[in-house]
């Protein structure tokens, strides 16, 4: 049961982050007493603290969090219990926690904040979110963090998508990487009079659908939904979306990707990409090490590289605002120092550390735009740069991923059983009803 209304606040596009004045100064470090705790120590010596990381520890991952947890130990005298969750147990983790005992203080992904505030499973950290250096992070990176005028979490690192191609493949064709969706197309057709059953520019119809067909949609100008008062509003019959959405069933359609895989979603498009049966799709960086090892290490850096998705209105398209956050558990009871934990760790130090060492991108706007230059997260800077949110609403997975209302929408076209305006007036109806439950 929702027990909360989300607030109107939009996800607007990073660029405006890139324009704010970030104004520089050391990372602040959480005091360590009071006046008078000062003589006896720390305020918070004997005290442990409950952590989750989300996914699997890597060595990179471990050195971060070991070294972070000391300076925290340091300043408080506090002890940390970190523990990793791997992805695939998270939902049932946080599930059970919701409804018992959770941790004082959890990573989460950005988009599911909104569902699990609902259920009152985070605590409101207002308070401390627009203090000391978090006043550098971009207001608009808070869409999915606010609720009612309340933020539950602060944003940590942020992810974006951008195109993994063949370079090789380009190299061989004498194709220079495109910089437009004219471009892209007609790269993408030379690879494939050359290499039969190749797809140019992989279609994805899968649980992940959304993040290629917004991509289209917002370059446009369209919205998925909006919030009109206390509802939500669908948007997908408006002519900006229907335009994005003609140029997604159009890499069906116009040959670009086989009808066989309507059904794909990345997982299955990086393994065909790593056995040779695609030239480009729409992903993020950490495909890559899944793509060595299918691929046997047969493709590897010098054979692939990422470039930004061109527009088909001209310059980069609107990534998928996605990211880590991280936030204070609904049931601590420890939210002073689990504050604490979480002011240090959103520092501009340790939260550059954090980005960059996760092979995520910076939330601190002077940082972010050093990458733009850098030849691996340049592209995924770039379309970070202009990136947005599907609608913050709990609902929105189970529209999303559980009804795959646009994936079946997608599909009707592709199929002949449905023309585009048919398809998207009813998903845009079933779109309405799951909003607003």
């Amino acid at each position: 049961m929702r027990i909360a209304k989300i607030t109107a606040t939009t996800v607007t596009t990073a660029a405006l982050a890139l324009g704010l004045a970030a104004c520089g100064g050391s990372s602040e470090q959480p005091p360590s007493s009071s006046p008078s705790a000062a003589a006896s120590g720390p305020a918070y010596a004997g005290k442990t603290l409950s952590v989750w990381r989300l996914g699997d520890s890597n060595p990179a991952a471990a050195k971060y969090m070991e070294e972070l947890n000391a300076e925290f130990t340091k300043t408080t005298g506090a002890q940390v219990k970190l523990e990793w969750i791997p992805w695939p147990q998270v939902a049932d983790k946080f599930a059970a926690a919701a409804t018992g005992t959770g941790p004082d203080v959890t990573e989460i992904g950005n988009d599911q904040v909104p569902m699990w505030q609902s259920q009152d499973a985070l605590t409101a950290i207002t308070d401390i979110a627009r203090e000391g250096d978090r006043s550098q992070i971009p207001q608009n990176l808070y869409g999915y963090e606010t609720v009612d005028n309340e933020i539950y979490a602060i944003p940590w690192g942020a992810g974006a998508r951008a195109v993994l191609y063949r370079k090789d493949w380009f190299e061989e064709l004498k194709i220079e990487t495109p910089k437009t969706w004219d471009e892209l197309v007609a790269a993408a057709k030379k690879i494939q009079a050359e290499k039969k059953g190749v797809d140019g520019f992989a279609f994805n119809g899968g649980s992940d659908a959304n993040h290629l067909l917004a991509a289209f949609a917002w370059s446009e100008g369209g919205e998925y939904a909006v919030k009109e008062g206390d509802k939500w509003v669908g948007k997908l019959t408006e002519p900006a979306f229907a335009a994005g959405f003609g140029t997604y069933t159009g890499l069906v359609t116009d040959g670009l990707s086989n009808k066989a895989n309507l059904t794909h979603d990345t997982t299955h498009i990086r393994t065909r990409f790593a056995n040779d049966k695609v030239a480009m799709y729409l992903t993020a960086a950490w495909d890559l090490s899944g793509i060595e090892e299918e691929s046997k290490g047969k493709l590897k850096g010098d054979k692939i590289g990422f470039f930004p998705l061109p527009a088909k209105t001209g310059g980069v398209a609107p990534s998928f605002f996605g990211g880590n956050d991280i936030a204070l558990w609904g049931t601590t009871q420890q939210a002073d120092l689990g504050k604490e934990y979480i002011k240090l760790a959103t520092s501009k130090t340790w939260a550059d550390r954090y980005a960059k060492e996760g092979g995520l991108l910076p939330v601190y706007p002077d940082t972010l735009q050093a990458m733009n230059e850098d030849p691996a997260q340049g592209p995924f800077a770039q379309a970070f740069a202009k990136a947005k949110a599907f609608p913050a609403d709990p609902n929105w997975s189970e529209a999303d991923a559980t009804k795959a209302v646009l994936q079946n929408a997608a599909r009707a076209v592709i199929e002949g059983k449905k023309d585009a305006t048919a398809a998207l007036a009813d998903a845009n109806k079933e779109l309405e009803e799951i909003l607003n439950q």
